[in-house]
């Protein structure tokens, strides 16, 4: 791996360079005889970060920011990259494949408002900015008397908006925020009982070409199994949900010895049906039980509700 430098692709982000520069560190950590010249950081644009004056789902969803980068895994110009692996799609290009996960940040939504302490606390009519359906269809269930908007741009645009007054309150991902040096812009962290995740929130994945096994133990001293074991369970059921940038699902997996436990909910784009169920058993059955999970939301849902909620977007 030492005779010419190990290319890892990104996107150009604020958020995802410090990912990748924490995934190079941890590379160098893992293997003392590697310089920092033998690990380069190839940025990348994607659609996602160029088009921001539409929802994601009107664009194409979770693909669109990855399609790039995994071509240039395809075409050999990178050996490796860095997702938050909340924005990749449960089905994968032929010959790429998810090879280690870091170990997972605090995956909770963090509430951030100069107007209230807590979403509990903003008064009636407030506007409150998102781009996750998730958290937009989760807000309305709890306060349907809030005007929710779309609010999209990396994070520090989205603090920008905030601050000139754009809207009330939003919410981010507090693993993001933490990565970024900002956790001190947060007003409240949101309890998951009333705002649950997005499936792999807080995690962070490293894909490559299925056939490199020589990178693939590379990287594999950066792999946290428990990570890997949780967010296995939460594309099971987001995969068999069909879910995507169109549908508000949220889920969380706790992994303790070897046992799992894992919620899920599913929503209406305006939060007024939610369904939700929970699984507990063995880590070697992750699988298995997101996948049972999502099953029984799709059928306690069923056709009449996703036929509404695709033809709402």
């Amino acid at each position: 791996m030492q005779s010419k430098p190990v290319r890892i692709g990104t996107r150009g982000s604020r958020l995802a360079l410090a990912q990748t520069e924490e995934v190079k560190r941890r590379l160098l950590f893992a293997h003392p005889g590697l310089r920092a010249e033998d690990i380069e950081i190839v940025v990348i644009s994607t659609k996602g970060d160029r088009i921001l004056d539409r929802p994601l789902s009107e664009i194409g969803g979770k693909g669109l920011f990855t399609e790039e980068i995994e071509a240039g895994l395809l075409d050999g110009s990178i050996d490796l990259a860095v997702h938050s692996l909340k924005d990749m799609p449960t089905s994968l290009p032929d010959g790429l494949m998810l090879s280690a996960f870091l170990e997972r940040e605090d995956p909770r939504d963090a509430f951030i408002s100069p107007r209230a302490k807590s979403l509990a606390e903003l008064p009636p009519g407030a506007v409150v900015g998102t781009a996750s359906l998730r958290r937009q269809a989760q807000i309305k269930a709890l306060r349907p008397d809030l005007e929710v908007i779309t609010f999209r741009g990396n994070v520090e645009t989205r603090l920008r908006k905030l601050a000139a007054g754009e809207v009330d309150a939003t919410l981010l991902a507090l693993a993001g925020l933490k990565r970024l040096g900002l956790a001190d812009r947060v007003t409240a962290v949101l309890d998951p009982v009333d705002m649950l995740p997005a499936v792999s929130q807080g995690a962070i994945a490293l894909e490559t070409r299925i056939e490199d096994e020589l990178v693939r133990e590379f990287l594999a001293p950066l792999n946290h199994r428990p990570t890997e074991i949780a967010v296995t369970a939460e594309r099971a059921l987001l995969a068999t949900l069909e879910g995507s940038c169109r549908t508000p699902i949220a889920a969380h997996a706790e992994v303790a010895g070897e046992h799992l436990t894992l919620i899920a909910r599913l929503l209406s784009v305006d939060g007024t049906q939610m369904f939700e169920t929970r699984r507990e058993g063995h880590v070697n059955d992750a699988a298995a039980l997101g996948a049972d999970a999502g099953l029984e939301l799709k059928s306690r849902a069923g056709d009449a509700f996703f036929a509404t909620l695709f033809g709402s977007l």
